[in-house]
């Protein structure tokens, strides 16, 4: 299997890494054989069509991009211009997320359909914005869109509804979907902090960004409602649709007051026959009330009743792992002929 990858962060790096370490497990075990042929970052691109060494790969990222490769390297190329005229099985999109128009990974993705190739993503704000779109888009070009790493970075909660839970039918779900804003309200509950003292605390951790409002205000976790409706429960939702409200105005005698009730405020997105984000009170026995980082998301189901998945929610290892598991997926669902 031949791979472009697109963006080439902390989870482009972590791929590389987890395919250096497990090849031959991959091989042997899943009879996936990856070869990265592409990297594009911001300086460019390095591209090898008999497949790029991969501990160069990391080495040469060190020097600032990845075009720096002497022999390979192709400075300041785009990388619309790399998935058109590179050929390849996937591509694998790792940019940063846009929540305002999807770009430049919508374009990524859209471009990687109309050649044949089928595409991978870490990237919230496509899926966000035109998820149903991208589904029909896939479908008619006879390619797959995979995106586990999207919801709950390396914990397989979009897995586990879609095949564990297989044979039955999802109401509803309900889950803790960003692990900036838990840490954040389990500080305020746990050691008495304020809202921007717990946030400060999250910034100097690494676990808020230095402008923390794709988490602090609900979008991160809305993005994820957006993702889990459509691909677990059917539904044609887009961000729009999404009711959201973030923890800004979550006080200390909000918290205070909830813990006197047994409870606490923990920011969860719910989707039903619609969809929501907000800061709700729920009971301290609650298997949502997770604590620091960790995600978790409640399944209810027709006949097994409550299901609930808990794990780490980011991180550009374990995301990586996620990215894994669709090429796998990928993989299985070419050598069966099957399209979903």
């Amino acid at each position: 299997m031949r791979i472009i990858v697109v963006g080439y962060g902390v989870v482009g790096q972590g791929l590389t890494s987890i395919l250096l370490k497990r090849r031959s497990e991959t091989l042997r075990e899943y009879g996936l054989n990856p070869r990265i042929v592409a990297v594009v970052d911001k300086g460019g691109a390095v591209v090898n069509p008999k497949g790029l060494d991969m501990e160069r790969l990391l080495f040469t990222k060190k020097k600032g991009t990845v075009a720096a490769d002497p022999h390979f390297g192709r400075p300041n190329v785009s990388p619309l211009e790399i998935i058109e005229s590179t050929e390849a099985e996937v591509v694998v999109e790792a940019t940063s997320t846009n929540v305002k128009s999807g770009e430049p990974g919508l374009s990524h993705i859209k471009t990687a359909f109309k050649t044949n190739k089928h595409v991978v993503t870490t990237n919230k704000g496509p899926l966000a914005l035109a998820l149903p779109a991208l589904t029909e888009l896939a479908n008619y070009n006879k390619v797959h869109l995979r995106f586990s790493g999207t919801v709950g970075g390396g914990t397989p909660i979009l897995e586990f509804a879609k095949k564990c839970l297989a044979g039955d039918r999802i109401l509803a779900a309900r889950g803790v979907l960003n692990g900036t804003t838990n840490y954040i309200l389990t500080e305020m509950a746990e050691n008495r902090k304020s809202f921007q003292q717990a946030l400060d605390d999250a910034q100097k951790l690494g676990y808020a960004e230095t402008n923390p409002s794709m988490d602090v205000d609900g979008t991160d976790s809305a993005c994820k409602v957006v993702i889990m409706a459509n691909w677990i429960l059917n539904k044609k939702f887009t961000l729009k649709d999404v009711k959201v409200r973030g923890i800004r105005d979550v006080t200390s005698q909000d918290i205070e007051a909830a813990s006197k009730k047994g409870n606490v405020i923990k920011l969860v997105g719910a989707i039903d026959a619609g969809a929501s984000v907000e800061p709700i009170e729920i009971c301290k026995h609650d298997p949502l009330c997770v604590r620091g980082v960790l995600n978790a998301v409640t399944f209810v189901s027709e006949f097994a009743g409550e299901e609930t998945i808990v794990g780490k929610g980011a991180g550009g290892m374990e995301t990586a792992s996620a990215i894994l598991r669709d090429l796998i997926d990928i993989r299985h669902s070419i050598a069966n002929k099957v399209l979903t």
